[in-house]
C-alpha cells in the first residue's frame, strides 16, 4: 500500500486543481443552504471525473499526446482546427484567469486568517502568493511541483476530514444525500457549481500531459489508473467533508453565510480556537495548490493546440502560464469580490464541460491514436451518459439564468 502511495503524482495534481477556494466556498454554501441534500452531486462529480480522467491518463501514456495536441490532430480541416483552437484556448485561458484571481485571493485570505491579521494585509499578501506559484513553475522541475501539490492535498485532507468528524454529522442523512438525488428549489446553480468545481475541463489537459512527465509505456498504465482512482476519490471525500461540516454547523435558520470562513465561527463549539486555524489552513492550501495548477493546465492546453513543445522550460510554455498568473494577480489586486469571480468561473466551466468531454470521447475512439487501448463499449456508454447529463445541466442552467 505504501508503495502505491509513493507512486501518486499526476492524479494528486488533478485533485489539487479541483479543490481550490471555489470548491471550499461552493461546498460550504451548498451545505449551509441545502443541508446534506446535494451530496449526490458530489458523488456524481467524482464518478464522472474518474471516467474522464482515466481516459485522459490513457491518452497521455498510450497515445503519447496531450489533449490539446490530440484535438489539433483530430481537427484536420483548417476551419475546424481554427474553431477548435479558438474554443479550447479561449475557454481555458479565460476560465483559468478567472480561477487564478480567486485562487490567489483565497490563499491570501487563508493566510491572513491564520495569523489573525487585519484585512489590509490581504493586498500585500496577494503578490507574495503569486511569487510562490511563479518560482515553483519557473523551476521547470516536474518532480518539485508534483511533490508540493501532493503535500498540499494531504494538508487539505487532514484539515477538512478532522473538521467533519468533530462536527458529529448524521450518518443516515449522509447516506440519503449521497444516493437519493434531489434538486431542491433554487438549487440548480449550486448543483452546477458542485459539478463545475470537480469535473474541471482544464484538468483533462493537465492530466494527459502530466502523466507523460512521470510514466511511459503501456506497462505503466496500471500505475496511472491507481494514481487517478486514489487521488480523485480522496478529492471527492474532501469536498464531501466540507459540505457535511457546513450542513451540520451552518444549516440553521438565522445563520448568515457569506463565505467559507463563517464555517470557522460555527465550528468553535466543537473545536475551540483551533477552528480558525483549521479552516484558514485548508483555504490557504486550496488557494496555493490551485494557483499553481491553473496556469500549468493553460500552458499545456495552449501549447498542444498551437503545436508547440510541452516542455516546462520552453519560452512559449512559460509565456502562457506567466500570462495566466499575471492576469490573476491583476484581477485580484483590483479588488474583485472572490466569491463572485469564483462562482462565475465554476458555472462557466460546467457549461463548457460537454464540449471538452465530446472532444475526449472522439479522440479515445480513434484507433490511429489509441490502437488496441481505445475505448471499450462500456467506457463509451459511461462517457456518453456523463456527456448527456452535463449537457442537460448546462442547458438548464442557461435557461434559468436568462
Amino acid at each position: 500500500m505504501l508503495e502505491r502511495l509513493r507512486k501518486i503524482g499526476p492524479g494528486a495534481m488533478v485533485a489539487a486543481a479541483f479543490i481550490g477556494p471555489g470548491t471550499v466556498t461552493t461546498a460550504t454554501l451548498s451545505g449551509a443552504r441545502f443541508g446534506y441534500t446535494l451530496l449526490w452531486a458530489v458523488l456524481f462529480s467524482v464518478l464522472a471525473t474518474l471516467v474522464l480522467q482515466e481516459m485522459a491518463a490513457r491518452l497521455g501514456i498510450i497515445g503519447g499526446k496531450g489533449m490539446g495536441q490530440a484535438i489539433r490532430e483530430k481537427s484536420s480541416k483548417p476551419w475546424s482546427r481554427l474553431l477548435a483552437g479558438f474554443l479550447v484556448i479561449g475557454a481555458i485561458l479565460i476560465g483559468n484567469a478567472a480561477y487564478e484571481a480567486g485562487n490567489i485571493t483565497g490563499a491570501a485570505l487563508g493566510f491572513s486568517s491564520m495569523i489573525e491579521a487585519e484585512k489590509w494585509i490581504i493586498n500585500p499578501l496577494i503578490p507574495v502568493i503569486a511569487l510562490v506559484a511563479f518560482f515553483l513553475l519557473f523551476s521547470g522541475k516536474y518532480k518539485i511541483i508534483e511533490r508540493s501539490l501532493v503535500l498540499l492535498v494531504t494538508v487539505m485532507g487532514i484539515v477538512f476530514l478532522i473538521a467533519a468528524v468533530m462536527s458529529r454529522p448524521n450518518l443516515v442523512a449522509i447516506i440519503k444525500g449521497l444516493f437519493i438525488p434531489h434538486i431542491p428549489e433554487n438549487s440548480l446553480l449550486m448543483v452546477m457549481g458542485l459539478i463545475g468545481t470537480t469535473v474541471v475541463p482544464y484538468n483533462l489537459f493537465l492530466h494527459a500531459s502530466a502523466v507523460q512527465e512521470k510514466w511511459s509505456g503501456a506497462e505503466r498504465l496500471a500505475d496511472a489508473r491507481m494514481d487517478t482512482y486514489i487521488s480523485v476519490i480522496l478529492g471527492g471525500i474532501i469536498t464531501a467533508a466540507i459540505l457535511i461540516t457546513s450542513a451540520v454547523v451552518l444549516h440553521t435558520e438565522g445563520v448568515e453565510v457569506n463565505n467559507a470562513f463563517d464555517l470557522a465561527n460555527q465550528l468553535r463549539p466543537f473545536m475551540g480556537p483551533a477552528a480558525d486555524w483549521f479552516i484558514a489552513m485548508g483555504f490557504l492550501a486550496a488557494g496555493v495548490s490551485s494557483s499553481i495548477t491553473a496556469p500549468l493546465a493553460a500552458a499545456y492546453a495552449t501549447s498542444g493546440m498551437m503545436g508547440w513543445p510541452g516542455d516546462m522550460r520552453s519560452q512559449n510554455f512559460r509565456a502562457i502560464w506567466i500570462f495566466v498568473l499575471l492576469s490573476g494577480l491583476v484581477f485580484a489586486s483590483w479588488g474583485f469580490k472572490p466569491i463572485k469571480v469564483i462562482l462565475f468561473a465554476q458555472i462557466a466551466n460546467g457549461i463548457l464541460l460537454p464540449v471538452i468531454a465530446a472532444f475526449l470521447l472522439w479522440t479515445m475512439n480513434d484507433p490511429g491514436i489509441m490502437g488496441t487501448f481505445r475505448n471499450r463499449r462500456t467506457q463509451n456508454i459511461f462517457g456518453l451518459f456523463i456527456l448527456v447529463i452535463a449537457l442537460m445541466l448546462g442547458l438548464k442552467s442557461i435557461i434559468t439564468v436568462f
